[in-house]
């Protein structure tokens, strides 16, 4: 593949994983709005343009940061259903698809957080581009049509879905105008009164929908949801820089964690070197096994990150010690998006429906699929802190994070997708940048590896691999080998994610982004 260049911009900039969606979030800056406005307006196109990834019904995450240095984040995660409680699971499953797999979703309470308390423009207006896209027609890309054709089974089994995406019966093939007349009346509505998501007729159909199909929702739950988790991000040090991530249920902390046992060691290496590829596996590995050791979305993590407690980690890394694996393999369909404005404001933002086309299902009349986050995220193992609970998030692998530097400065914006491989990669792009000095472009389009399993729910106990691109090349995948991991070799770019970034480099006055060329992303500033 060509190798891309850094795009550079004097006062603001957008990057997403669809072009349109660039076009969209640079257009609001362009017509004065800031950089939450442009990530409001980009959010909802990411669900007409990138529709199995994402979606109002899924989960979203954002870390902000203010032109006087405050960041703060926004959690959208819900709960499952009140009626779920261990003896249910035990007697009913908890699948990864279908109504039992739902969470009540938090994406409409997370925007409506944001649009509160950061945006200048009102939401009708940001979301007219969404709306008239569901209108007129979305082109199919390649990325829907292959989503589609992997997932046709399931498609065709929801009558809401089946109308969406396989008219007339067929895969609609690259091109092919996709239009959504119940979601763009959907959207309509929700840019009058977000709200009425979890309080309004969408709210009465949703729940009705899933109590019929068995899943024991009582109605308060999805109440819930219109409250997103809000507060200041979690800090940690790496290379001088002060990295700030979204704190639970997000696995931002594994980002810190795998960033303090790194720290110090990788700038002294070869870049992408048998060494620095074992070190970074290893952090992974660690933080891994202790999530799924002692997590839960509503426990303790900072002991994790006690000074004392790192130090013994570092000491094992240094010793050869690789964690047993924790149990899940690193996927999962989620979509991203950063921007930064001429003021100075940035945001990093990542939603998603958990798997390819969430749990499967719509809300009858609504166009608005569902997530699957429950079945996917937590545990039917009795006592642990993950245990499948009424009114108890299940564990997340959405995060976004960004890095200010001494003066407390803003440095880099970014995050990716892909399920458990987000807090991998994004340890990897920020030590290509901190580190050895690449450029945005250039650490996104590094060679990616990835340890698998990670902790999610669905294949505990799988055995350990570190899948690599094969462009670290064969004397480097030999070197893992030697060092203890079970490698398995993958074609050159087809590690997965859509990592994006934005640097400022703040003595020359510019803006330097990139987009990952694993997927359609664009950077666009001025």
């Amino acid at each position: 593949m060509p190798a891309r260049n850094a795009v550079l911009a004097a006062s603001r900039m957008v990057v997403a994983s669809h072009p349109a969606v660039s076009a969209v979030g640079d257009r609001v800056l362009a017509d004065g709005g800031n950089a939450v406005d442009a990530t409001l307006a980009m959010a909802a196109l990411c669900w007409l343009t990138l529709p199995g990834q994402c979606g109002a019904g899924g989960d979203a995450f954002a870390v902000v940061r203010e032109p006087d240095g405050t960041v703060w984040t926004v959690g959208g995660s819900g709960f499952g259903p009140d009626g779920g409680d261990p003896a249910f699971y035990a007697e009913h499953g908890l699948p990864s698809r279908g109504a039992l797999s739902v969470a009540v979703p938090g994406a409409l309470g997370a925007l409506t957080a944001l649009h509160e308390r950061g945006a200048s423009l009102p939401l009708r207006r940001l979301w007219l581009p969404a709306i008239t896209f569901a209108e007129r027609g979305t082109p199919c890309s390649a990325k829907t049509r292959q989503d589609v054709l992997e997932h046709e089974a399931l498609l065709r089994a929801d009558p809401g879905l089946a109308a969406m995406f396989l008219r007339g019966g067929s895969v609609p093939a690259i091109g092919t105008r996709l239009t959504f007349p119940d979601l763009a009346a959907s959207l309509r509505a929700l840019a009058a009164d977000p709200g009425s998501f979890y309080t309004g007729a969408i709210a009465e159909r949703a729940v009705t929908a899933l109590r019929r199909a068995g899943a024991p929702f009582s109605g308060d739950e999805w109440t819930e949801g219109a409250s997103p988790l809000t507060g200041p991000a979690i800090t940690g040090a790496y290379g001088g820089l002060t990295v700030h991530q979204t704190p639970l249920p997000t696995p931002g902390w594994m980002m810190l964690q795998q960033a303090a046992l790194c720290d110090g060691v990788l700038a002294s290496l070869p870049a992408l070197g048998a060494e620095a590829v074992h070190r970074l596996a290893a952090a992974a590995r660690r933080a891994f096994h202790d999530r799924f050791t002692h997590c839960g979305a509503d426990d303790a993590w900072r002991d994790l990150l006690e000074p004392a407690a790192v130090k013994a980690a570092r000491a094992d890394l240094a010793a050869g010690v690789l964690a047993p694996p924790a149990g899940a393999r690193p996927d999962g369909d989620t979509t991203s998006t950063v921007a930064v404005d001429a003021e100075g404001r940035a945001v990093s933002f990542i939603h998603s429906l958990a798997f390819t086309f969430g749990a499967g299902i719509t809300v009858p009349g609504t166009g608005i699929v569902l997530n699957n986050r429950f079945g996917r995220g937590a545990y039917l193992l009795p006592g642990h802190p993950n245990e499948a609970r009424p009114r108890r998030r299940p564990l997340h692998t959405l995060n976004a994070w960004l890095a200010t530097d001494t003066y407390g400065r803003l440095r880099f914006v970014g995050n990716t997708p892909g399920g458990d491989g987000q807090v991998q990669w994004n340890v990897q792009v920020l030590s290509h940048l901190a580190d050895h000095g690449l450029d945005p472009q250039q650490a996104v389009s590094a060679p990616r590896f990835t340890v698998y399993p990670g902790s999610d729910a669905d294949a505990l106990g799988a055995e350990a691999e570190l899948r690599c691109e094969d462009r670290l090349g064969p004397d480097v995948l030999a070197g893992l080998t030697e060092r203890g991991h079970r490698v398995r070799a993958l074609g050159p770019w087809e590690a997965g994610g859509s990592a994006l970034v934005v640097g400022l480099d703040h003595d020359r006055g510019v803006l330097s982004g990139g987009a990952d060329p694993r997927q359609d992303g664009v950077v666009l500033g001025e």
